[in-house]
């Protein structure tokens, strides 16, 4: 009852914004996110409204979005990160409802030239030569499983707990593959999930698989942080935890992404489209 009438909270604020402010909301899910487009947009023609919040930013972006809807209120647009919509069945689709060309923001990033920066920046280049295989292709092979696992968490309605494990329990830090049974076991270990049976969940993860699905859809961002994080560590790096925490890995990827290489996007052009469609409204600058 409380998310609901946060929701609607804001939505009215909006609202009353509109008063004083003739510019387009951007609707975006956390301060990551906004940080980031916040590069990008028009300031003075575009207005960011983080939408944060329990049990999900991405819900409460869509609902925020509805509201508004319903009131025929204009130069309102939302963008959240796809997640699994383009693997599964969207509940919500709008034109004024865009999402992440990859699975979130973060694997936008990963895809990216500036992966290429961070990488070159914080690992050894003798590590590196050693390891003799491309590492985002790499990463992106072993974040699969653990995308698979989460899809199947929350689709089946296990609640599992992926946050806090500890990825040295089921990488090889020489080769960085995973071992999906010990992955399975750690997952039960970390959301004290002892009922569930290993075989099974096992069974689960190679039934979900499909050879058809794109891994820039199926891999989470946070994990393939989490990977490059550890690989920097043994594989392709020798750096301390504290000088490539996730976090910071994160935030050294949003600063190498360049204008360029968002202009490339599937989403930067839609973006576009929504412009050229809700005149006079605007949300990108003109020199992006």
């Amino acid at each position: 009852m409380r998310d609901l009438l946060s929701v609607d909270r804001v939505a009215n604020s909006i609202r009353l914004q509109r008063s004083t402010y003739s510019g387009t909301f951007l609707l975006v899910e956390g301060g990551s996110d906004k940080t980031f487009y916040e590069r990008f947009v028009d300031t003075l023609a575009c207005k960011l409204i983080t939408v944060s919040g329990k049990p999900s930013s991405k819900l409460r972006v869509i609902a925020v979005l509805e509201i508004l809807e319903k009131s025929s209120f204009q130069g309102i647009l939302a963008i959240v990160d796809a997640d699994f919509d383009r693997l599964a069945t969207v509940s919500y689709s709008s034109p004024n409802l865009l999402r992440t060309d990859t699975h979130d923001l973060e694997t936008m990033l990963i895809k990216s030239p500036a992966f290429n920066k961070v990488v070159a920046e914080f690992g050894s280049e003798e590590k590196i030569s050693q390891f003799n295989r491309d590492i985002r292709l790499t990463l992106l092979e072993t974040g699969m499983s653990l995308g698979y696992f989460l899809w199947i968490s929350q689709s089946d309605g296990l609640n599992l707990t992926f946050d806090g494990i500890t990825f040295s329990k089921f990488i090889d830090e020489q080769t960085l593959q995973i071992d999906e049974l010990k992955l399975i076991r750690e997952i039960k270990n970390k959301s004290q999930a002892f009922s569930l049976r290993d075989e099974d969940l096992q069974q689960r993860l190679i039934s979900r698989k499909n050879n058809s699905h794109d891994p820039w859809q199926v891999c989470c961002g946070h994990d393939l942080v989490e990977l490059l994080s550890f690989s920097l560590r043994k594989t392709i790096g020798s750096n301390k935890p504290s000088d490539v925490e996730p976090i910071s890995l994160e935030r050294n990827l949003r600063l190498a992404y360049e204008a360029v290489y968002f202009r490339e996007t599937l989403l930067y052009s839609e973006i576009r489209v929504w412009e050229s469609n809700n005149q006079p409204f605007k949300v990108l600058r003109n020199d992006i």
